[in-house]
């Protein structure tokens, strides 16, 4: 049979499963049919060896020398081709024999499930086959159903391995998109997975295409197995003589039955799929590294579980950066596919040869630009950035998944750029392109067609600038995020409020009161400076005054906060008073460069520091900021900060300065202010659209008014 031919198997099956209807809904028909195909191809599979297998068990089962006779009976079970498959069945039961006697259908179903070697036990376990069985003997189902499967001859010689897996492929698509209202928990649209591989392998054509070359994929997520399988068939459409190891990795025990189910129908010997959490988990660690990592993880996932185990860890797979949000750990994904990249090492013996590693993840919005200058998200964005990894971003059409209908978003990351993507990052612009279906699934209305797909694929591979495909160096999405501060101005006044409120909680203090009131009256003063010397002097001058220490402190704050209010037209509160030489002090400020001509005295303004036009010679002042008018500015990181809060801060406030608090910075950054990174497709591909004028407006209201008061004559006469 050619591989064009698995269209009648797949459509054979699908039929069958209509017997199941009553007993099963169509979004469950999957649980019997997926498992039975597996048997029936195992079932075909083994019958060349099976009574050398039988006998050898028997023989074993008598000496008793072994416990586990798993590894001498799969290396007795072979293929036509005489290949050991790596598993076996010792029951004497086929599905022939099943058929034959329909009074004991479901026992000896099971016992012929039993007979199998603990690796396909296992995944049938997985299946949770054993209630489904139960379940369609007691429906009057079971026998029908088997009955029909041992009519399909899936012998290796009418069905090889390659038709098999593009059978078991088509029916998991099926079935995935008949429960479409779970199907993007564990099914990725294939269109989507398509130009995915497309964007990961088609600048390594060269690579694949030629000779022999031994290529390792690998999914975290993998699901029901789709993205494996495509990345497979593109390399096999491509070079029939590479050689494709698979490894996967999934949460939900039936997607890695499927998934593992997959494998062994292909023949994958050396190939893995693990049950199990990827945060925490790690199986293939013994792996050095992987030539390919595409995966759809689950978006917004909440990691509060794993929270603790993670955090026990000295970092998160070769990541000491803050982690992100414990409500979405979408991004933990990514850095654990990026601890599983190789080097570049490019070698003439294949065995060595160590290409680097190209990803591709989907994400929603949220990767791109949650989170602000600190933040675990965007963290992790500036360590893929300034690492030069990150290689293009496809944003795609909404309604594409089956559970959601948000916008997405395929990454590429890579730590081998061509030559002419150094330094740079691809935007592809793909929101608007796209296929209306005939029929909803779900949430997806829609989808790509081929063209789209090959348009995208040659649009990547162009790199270059287009109305949908732009580039950017890596720092144009870099910024730095200042803390903008305003003096604070205060008007001192002594009402019977604020007499009220202070000496209610110091009552000790009741005859400074006084005696502040009787000196100074209850006219507002705008000047909080000279004020707060004067009520020094009167305090000092009364018999109970201020305490010392602490108590004393928190004293005189909570007189400032009973008897003052911000006024704008108050002077500004200085906060502190010496001849220090200011932020800057000699030579440049840190991380970045003095601009034009500004002279030392003049840049320390811009930090806060003035000199005092009253008083001492020499003396410098910092006024106190006012945290209600603090606010934030994001500096480019190709700009001067200087420069930039010159021209958009200070001709609006002239008051304003930058603060250099070094808890405002970075610490393995020299520079002021936090470094952050975010990538905001809809500013880089907005395009203005100019408003209606007045008059169309107009128009077009009194044509709608037109015609209401036409419906209305019609109403009333």
């Amino acid at each position: 049979m050619s591989t064009q031919d698995f269209q009648p198997i797949a459509n054979f099956i699908w039929s069958v499963a209509d017997l199941l209807r009553g007993p099963y809904r169509p979004p469950q028909y999957e649980r019997v049919m997926l498992p039975l195909t597996v048997l029936r191809r195992f079932d075909c599979v083994l019958a060349n060896t099976k009574e050398q297998v039988l006998a050898s068990h028997a023989k074993l089962l008598a000496s008793g020398k072994l416990k586990d006779l798993d590894p001498t009976l799969n290396r007795i079970a072979k293929d036509t081709k005489g290949t050991e498959l790596g598993f076996h069945n010792h029951s004497p039961l086929d599905f022939q024999k099943l058929k034959g006697d329909p009074d004991n259908i479901g026992r000896h179903l099971q016992d012929y499930i039993n007979g199998f070697s603990q690796n396909i036990r296992d995944i049938f376990d997985k299946f949770e086959f054993d209630k489904e069985i139960e379940k369609m003997e007691e429906s009057n189902r079971l026998y029908l159903v088997v009955s029909k499967f041992a009519e399909m001859d899936l012998h290796p010689d009418r069905v090889d391995n390659i038709t098999m897996g593009l059978v078991f492929e088509d029916l998991i698509r099926r079935f995935n998109e008949a429960a479409n209202e779970t199907a993007g928990d564990h099914f990725t649209p294939r269109e989507v997975i398509q130009l995915m591989v497309n964007l990961l392998m088609e600048p390594d054509d060269d690579l694949l295409t030629n000779g022999s070359p031994i290529v390792t994929i690998c999914d975290p997520a993998c699901g029901t197995g789709g993205m494996l399988a495509e990345a497979q068939n593109w390399i096999r459409e491509h070079n029939e003589n590479a050689i494709v190891k698979v490894f996967g990795q999934d949460y939900n025990p039936r997607s890695f039955a499927v998934a593992a189910s997959d494998l062994l129908i292909k023949g994958h010997k050396d190939s893995r799929v693990e049950l199990g959490n990827t945060l925490t988990d790690a199986p293939f660690d013994d792996i050095e590294g992987f030539d390919y990592l595409l995966a759809n993880p689950p978006f917004g996932v909440d990691w509060k579980a794993e929270q603790k185990e993670i955090k026990k860890w000295k970092d998160f797979h070769g990541y000491d950066g803050k982690l992100p949000r414990v409500n979405d750990g979408a991004l933990l994904f990514l850095i654990y596919m990026l601890s599983k990249r190789q080097d570049f090492r490019p070698s003439p013996d294949p065995q060595k040869n160590k290409r680097g590693t190209r990803i591709a993840i989907v994400f929603n919005g949220s990767p791109l630009f949650t989170g602000g200058a600190g933040s675990g998200e965007s963290d992790i964005r500036r360590w893929i950035i300034e690492n030069d990894w990150l290689e293009t971003i496809v944003a795609m059409p909404e309604q594409m998944f089956y559970n959601t209908g948000i916008g997405t978003f395929i990454w590429v990351v890579t730590n081998r750029k061509e030559k002419k993507r150094k330094g740079k990052i691809q935007l592809i612009d793909s929101r608007d392109r796209w296929t209306p279906m005939k029929r909803s699934l779900g949430d997806k209305r829609r989808y790509l067609d081929a063209e789209t797909i090959n348009t995208l694929t040659r649009e990547h591979g162009t790199f270059a600038e287009s109305d949908t495909s732009k580039l950017f160096d890596n720092a144009d999405f870099g910024y730095r995020r200042i803390t903008i501060e305003r003096p604070l101005r205060l008007r001192f006044q002594v009402t019977d409020d604020a007499k009220e409120s202070f000496l209610n909680a110091c009552p000790e203090l009741f005859d400074a009161v006084e005696a502040i009131e009787e000196e100074l009256g209850t006219e507002p003063y705008l000047d909080w400076n000279q004020t707060w010397v004067d009520v020094q002097r009167i305090v000092k001058g009364c018999e109970t005054g201020w305490d010392s220490g602490a108590k004393g402190t928190k004293q005189k704050k909570f007189f400032r906060d009973c008897f003052t209010e911000t006024d704008p037209d108050a002077e500004q509160v200085i906060a502190k008073r010496g001849s220090f030489s200011g932020i800057v002090g000699k030579g440049e400020f840190p991380g970045q460069k003095l601009i034009g001509n500004l002279e030392l005295s003049e840049l320390d303004q811009v930090f806060g520091v003035v000199n005092e036009s009253k008083g001492k010679n020499g003396q410098a002042i910092q006024y106190e900021a006012d945290p209600k008018l603090r606010d934030n500015e994001n500096v480019p990181l190709d700009e001067n900060i200087v420069a930039f809060f010159l021209r958009e801060v200070r001709p609006y406030f002239a008051d304003s300065w930058i603060n250099a608090d070094a808890k405002l910075c970075d610490e393995k950054d020299g520079g002021i202010g936090k470094v952050g990174y975010e990538l905001n497709f809809n500013r880089e591909f907005f395009s203005y659209q100019e408003p209606r004028s007045l008059e169309e407006i107009d128009k077009e209201l009194a044509t709608v008014e037109s015609k209401i008061l036409e419906m209305l004559q019609e109403v009333t006469q």
